[in-house]
């Protein structure tokens, strides 16, 4: 395997204020080449396997996961990052909707998975919606920042809200509007419901598009329905809407027209500027029974202390949940969840164990968080940045990996969220040094920076870089491969077919995690600590 590393900048600092070290260039590249793909495939196999049963939050996979997670870091030399223990205990509460209900509109009844799912964060045996009359609220969006407000005006208590998936400037591309095609906060399903239940609506209605969710109808099938886990909380959830669910888009299109109205229209008129418009004589019905099950589960989190300054860490992240086994599936039932997230598991243990091979200890602390309940809503960060066992004045910075480029070497590197922070400028200096460059987010309407567990440490006010793969083949061969697997992998995002196959080419997972390893260490050796560039929304805290 070529080495794609060179030692011209080890000795060089990366920003102003650099500090010196004893540790040798020699001693960096055994880290950095110890990093392989046959290693990386070696754990994610285990993760991955049906006796993980898909890696769910409070489950006999969790326990496995952890298991696996405590006998590698051990291994490694690696302390427990809580205090005596490699664990954080997250209270989590799960809600499962039996799966017989049905959603009456308009005199129809519509069908659970086929034509909708529905659900409620409530936590409560059964809640529902009756008679409740539907409203069109466009994008379903309040951003005083961008003036725009779809509810302005509008009492909607006691109402369902209908809305649009992602945010206006999708729709229009205009960069003037939000942030044009890439999702802000305001796009993703967890705002529109958390807005909703401020505005006091009973129920709240997505519209599934698959174009503007990035993701097709039979992810929401698979990921909202079965075991939907939340926090506990004091008040039960009783401040959210009694009923949040989705609908296809054929079931919106016939709705609309039920109410005369035409869908087109009124999406097109939703992005021209704040919009609503009532659902004529519409209204909606469904009840929801919840199984109810409250349960403990964690985040494992190690760390190597720093030689000089050990009370400041750089935190690597990685989610180790995926959705665990349908019983009621037909055919295969267990979500392996390999590339999602075996595969950012898998290279947080090799990057963990790439800082072991240096001479002495970085200055400053590495450690290691493999966080529960991504799949949910980032439960486990969100957890961690409200209890955070590391002050996040004491953060200096976090990488996140969530699946592992599996297409093979690329010229450059995709930073999800790039500009936002001097974490590109260092990316790009590791980069260099493969013959690589940084690009931007090859799909930003997707909303990829608010969709992983680095956004827990955005709103901490930790610099968070969340970067991987990228859009130029390394050669032809290579661009080949990528046409035939990209496809494979599309259609397997949340399906029973995310399993680990032979054929995956991981060397371009093995360029990335080098340059996460390189980019911590280049933290670690460096007095001034990352900033947030002057545009960002992300700021630390005086």
């Amino acid at each position: 395997m070529k080495r794609y590393f060179s030692l011209t900048l080890i000795t060089t600092a990366i920003l102003a204020g650099c500090a010196t070290t004893s540790i040798t260039s020699d001693d960096v590249a055994k880290g950095y080449n110890s990093i392989q793909a046959d290693e990386i495939a070696k754990h994610v196999k285990v993760l991955a396997s049906d006796e993980f049963g898909g890696r769910a939050p409070s489950s006999e996979g969790e326990k496995l996961t952890l298991d696996y997670l405590t006998k590698e870091f051990t291994a490694l030399g690696f302390n427990p990052g809580n205090g005596d223990s490699f664990f954080q205990e997250v209270p989590l509460v799960s809600l499962e909707a039996d799966s017989d209900m049905v959603l009456n509109i308009g005199g129809k009844d519509y069908q659970y998975k086929k034509d909708m799912v529905m659900g409620s964060s409530r936590i409560s045996a059964q809640e529902g919606i009756e008679n409740s009359e539907l409203v069109f609220v466009g994008y379903g969006v309040n951003a005083p920042e961008y003036n725009w407000n779809d509810y302005e005006g509008l009492d909607v208590k006691g109402k369902t809200v209908v809305m649009l998936v992602n945010d206006p400037g999708f729709a229009t591309k205009d960069p003037a509007l939000f942030t044009g095609d890439a999702m802000t906060y305001y796009g993703r399903w967890t705002y529109k419901y958390e807005e909703a239940s401020r505005q006091g609506a009973a129920g709240a209605i997505i519209i599934h598009e698959t174009a503007p969710a990035s993701y097709p109808w039979s992810v929401v099938e698979n990921s909202w329905s079965g075991e939907q886990f939340g926090f506990v909380k004091e008040n039960n959830n009783m401040d959210r809407v009694a009923v949040e669910g989705w609908v296809t888009v054929d079931v919106a299109k016939e709705l609309f027209s039920k109410a005369g109205l035409d869908f087109e229209t009124a999406k097109a008129n939703a992005a021209k500027g704040a919009y609503h418009v009532d659902m004529g004589d519409l209204t909606a019905t469904v009840n929801v029974k919840n199984t109810i099950k409250k349960s403990v589960s964690y985040n494992f989190i190690a760390t190597l202390p720093g030689s000089k300054t050990p009370d400041e860490h750089i935190i690597y992240s990685a989610h180790w949940d995926h959705l665990g086994t349908d019983k009621n599936r037909k055919g295969d039932q267990i979500y392996n969840g390999a590339h999602d997230n075996a595969t950012g598991t898998a290279g947080m243990i090799e990057v963990a164990e790439a800082f072991t091979k240096l001479g002495k200890r970085p200055d400053r602390s590495m450690t290691f968080l493999a966080v529960t309940a991504e799949e949910q809503g980032l439960l486990g960060s969100k957890y961690y940045a409200a209890n955070p066992v590391i002050p996040a004045n004491k953060t200096v910075a976090n990488i996140n990996m969530d699946s592992l480029n599996l297409l093979g070497k690329v010229k450059d590197i995709s930073v999800v969220g790039i500009g936002k922070s001097q974490m590109d400028e260092l990316l790009a200096t590791a980069a260099k040094e493969q013959g690589r460059t940084v690009s931007g987010d090859p799909k930003p309407s997707s909303g990829g920076y608010y969709r992983s567990d680095h956004f827990a440490f955005a709103n901490m006010g930790v610099p968070a870089m969340y970067a991987g793969g990228g859009t130029q083949a390394f050669d032809d061969e290579t661009a080949n491969y990528r046409k035939r697997m990209s496809l494979v992998l599309r259609g397997c995002y949340h399906q029973p077919c995310d399993r680990y196959r032979d054929e995956w080419d991981l060397s371009g997972a093995v360029q990335d995690l080098q340059l996460f390893y390189k980019v911590g260490f280049d933290i670690s050796q460096q007095t001034q600590w990352p900033t947030w560039n002057e545009n960002s929304e992300f700021q630390r805290k005086k």
